[in-house]
């Protein structure tokens, strides 16, 4: 939990352990002077329109959909799948862009650009959030703004995850990615799934790898979820509740026997962002509801 002494300490411990990038700390100084804003990450896109600096946005990655006028700005591509010419094609003068981002051969030419690069870090906790928040704040040069933002993200966080532990309950869950081809692609410790079941009160039925995994049919039977998460998108990966009939090691599961399923957004819930800590309480909510019917 956030104590006054750790909420004073945040920006200088997001900064030593990596939140802010040496590559923000040597345009920190300038970058409030920065009008023509690329944003990479849906995450670092929500904070700058919280942060109220969205006028100085000129371009957006795929990802970047919420708040709904964001996706009024040019799109660059795909986060993880970026082009160094499409991104360096909307003339900025900053791109702030997430971990992760990609490939990294582009990532490699965009911070050899003339142009900033600041790198945000994205942790899947509590801290992970407030310290992003603070990390965009100072890659816009408005730190006193991006202070107010993350104090009452803490706040929000620490009310959000004691509601979400006050049963005491733990729901055994699955986060499911996708099932292609009847194999299972489950989320497993260190991902943003992982991070969000946790926060929100459910135990990891596959902490014990990293990653995200195909699962063995025997390793899903000896898991036993009482709950299935996943995200409610449309396409390949989408999947309907009798395609976990055909699968003979979620068909016998409690989470299927029960119908306990619950599809999210993937942005909203997975973003871990300023909407992290509502994200929190629907997911208590829907676990809570879970527990008191067994």
């Amino acid at each position: 939990m956030f104590t006054s002494e750790t909420i004073r300490r945040r920006l200088f411990s997001c900064i030593a352990t990596g939140a802010i990038t040496i590559a923000a700390l040597a345009h920190a100084g300038g970058n409030s002077d920065a009008q023509r804003i690329v944003a990479i990450g849906g995450s670092v896109t929500e904070i700058i329109y919280a942060l109220g600096e969205e006028k100085r946005l000129i371009a957006r990655d795929t990802t970047s959909n919420f708040p709904p006028q964001a996706n009024r700005l040019p799109d660059v591509g795909y986060m993880r799948a970026l082009s160094s010419e499409g991104v360096l094609s909307v003339n900025p003068d900053l791109i702030v862009a997430i971990s992760g981002s990609g490939p990294k051969e582009t990532v490699d030419v965009l911070k050899q650009a003339t142009v900033g690069y600041v790198e945000i870090e994205d942790k899947f906790d509590a801290q992970g959030v407030v310290s992003k928040i603070e990390a965009v704040g100072v890659a816009l040069g408005v730190s006193d703004k991006a202070k107010i933002l993350a104090d009452k993200a803490a706040d929000d966080l620490i009310a959000a995850e004691t509601m979400a532990k006050a049963s005491g309950k733990s729901p055994r869950a699955v986060f499911i990615l996708s099932m292609q081809g009847g194999k299972v692609m489950a989320a497993g410790a260190d991902t943003a799934a992982n991070g969000i079941l946790k926060m929100a009160g459910a135990t990891n039925v596959f902490s014990d790898f990293t990653g995200y995994k195909q699962v063995a049919d025997e390793a899903m039977l000896k898991a036993e979820p009482e709950v299935i998460v996943m995200m409610d998108r449309n396409g390949d990966h989408a999947a309907d509740n009798s395609e976990f009939l055909a699968i003979p090691a979620l068909a016998g599961s409690l989470a299927v026997h029960n119908g306990n399923i619950i599809r999210m957004d993937g942005n909203y819930m997975l973003g871990f962002g300023p909407r992290t800590a509502q994200v929190v309480r629907d997911l208590a909510s829907a676990f809570a509801k879970i527990v008191a019917s067994k």
